[in-house]
């Protein structure tokens, strides 16, 4: 929520722009080596964690054996409440977006939080 108490208000077409913008960042090398991913833009986070701002699900790509065929995409989602309330301008949303998908991504490549954090993508 900004200083003033209000929260940034930005459509969901909007704010999915903002994860598809984020998205065109990703170093080429990198998003050709994402494998069975799908990315999605929800509105908010399970009511147990209303502060997430985004979640990865799946398999990392550095667990995957030979068992892993025919399985559905992991799956990176994006919450737009949680990352609009703690935003105080575009600006700022657009920077906290990018450290969010950059953070899940992150995760699909089996990067955990301990060392996220420490590289500045916490």
């Amino acid at each position: 929520m900004t200083d003033n108490g209000r929260v940034l208000e930005m459509t969901r077409e909007e704010f999915e722009e903002l994860v598809g913008e984020a998205l065109d960042r990703i170093p080429a090398e990198l998003t050709r080596l994402m494998d069975n991913v799908a990315v999605f833009v929800e509105d908010e986070p399970d009511p147990k964690d209303p502060d997430l701002l985004g979640l990865y699900e799946g398999t990392p790509l550095t667990e995957r054996g030979e068992w892993y065929a025919g399985v559905l995409p992991d799956r990176i989602t994006i919450y737009r409440g949680p990352t609009l309330r703690m935003c105080a301008d575009r600006e700022e949303a657009v920077a906290e977006t990018e450290v969010t998908v950059v953070h899940e991504i992150a995760h699909h490549f089996g990067i955990d939080d301990e060392r996220l954090h420490a590289l500045g993508y916490g």
